[in-house]
């Protein structure tokens, strides 16, 4: 795997988050400077820029053509990159921390500090949204997969058929010691990926199957120096999105390592970033691998940007499965 920065990739704030496009090599870049950008993650060149008064928490793409993003003022957002122009979807009543798109119904989905998930329909640009499920904790990550929309609260997943809001299709799905910080699905494996605080990785598959599997749960760092657990937080997951194998942790200590979802083994570990890693992303084919690792702010040193890498995604013959 080759590492690159990405030319003019940097942000003065940290990254919140980081998407490829559904086709293309466009990288969307949501930060807590109040910046969106898209990048050409091949040619290394910002094709667009938008600048908000509230930090950016999350974004994700409608499609080729436009963002939708989510804001600690509790605002939910759709801009434009070919005439520049931003819409606000909805609002609401405290800084909304996820966000994720629907194609197969046209729904916004977000997931706020105020304990709700709020749908929104794009076809008829409303603001007021078109469904609200309210639930007992903050809302810390979403992800859909096909017609589900998983939300991490608490400690436990909650799922939903967005055809079908009445209720949960399965709720405490997947219950761990410690909150989850991240989730994301995969339509490949039918199931999802969640981690938490505490470096604990749970694998769930949302149909058990005819042998009855229903996943597992590991620790990523088992032993820390004075023998007892490390509870190094993961911050990020990444599904490979070709591969019914592979998946990525990035967590707190910089580090970005692939797992084996089948043999349950670990298959690398990226050489370390000098920083949290905060969110990566696959693209389309997984043959990029984007990464923002955050900066933290030292006595005697000011962190003037925050770096986009690009991981590039070889043939290593021998050293690992990771495509």
């Amino acid at each position: 795997m080759a590492r690159r920065s990405l030319a003019g990739g940097a942000t003065a704030g940290a990254v919140s988050r980081v998407r490829f496009a559904p086709s293309s090599n466009n990288l969307l870049v949501s930060s807590w400077d109040s910046g969106l950008r898209l990048y050409d993650a091949d040619a290394g060149t910002l094709r667009f820029k938008a600048e908000t008064e509230a930090a950016l928490l999350d974004c994700c793409f409608e499609d080729e053509s436009a963002a939708l993003v989510c804001g600690s003022d509790g605002s939910v957002r759709r801009y434009d990159f070919g005439s520049g122009a931003q819409d606000t979807v909805g609002l609401h009543g405290d800084m909304v921390a996820c966000i994720e798109f629907s194609q197969m119904t046209g729904q916004v989905v977000t997931g706020s500090l105020d304990k709700k998930l709020q749908f929104w329909d794009m076809k008829k640009r409303s603001v007021n949204p078109s469904s609200t499920i309210t639930l007992d904790s903050d809302v810390a990550s979403l992800s859909i997969c096909g017609m589900y929309i998983l939300a991490a609260v608490a400690r436990n997943v909650y799922f939903y058929d967005i055809r079908n809001l009445t209720g949960p299709v399965r709720e405490k799905d997947c219950p761990l010691e410690y909150h989850i910080r991240c989730l994301q699905a995969s339509p490949e494996w039918n199931g999802y990926v969640a981690g938490s605080v505490d470096g604990v990785v749970a694998l769930k598959y949302l149909d058990c199957g005819t042998d009855g599997d229903t996943g597992y749960a590991f620790r990523c760092h088992p032993n820390s120096r004075n023998g007892r657990s490390d509870l190094v937080s993961i911050n990020c997951i990444a599904v490979h999105p070709c591969s019914k194998k592979t998946f990525l942790t990035g967590d707190d200590e910089g580090y970005t390592i692939a797992w084996d979802a089948q043999s349950k083994k670990k298959l690398l570990v990226l050489p370390s970033y000098s920083g949290s890693v905060a969110s990566m992303a696959y693209n389309h084919s997984g043959q990029l691998l984007a990464v923002a690792p955050n900066y933290y702010q030292e006595v005697d040193k000011v962190v003037e940007k925050h770096h986009i890498f690009i991981e590039t995604v070889e043939n290593l013959k021998g050293k690992s499965r990771l495509v």
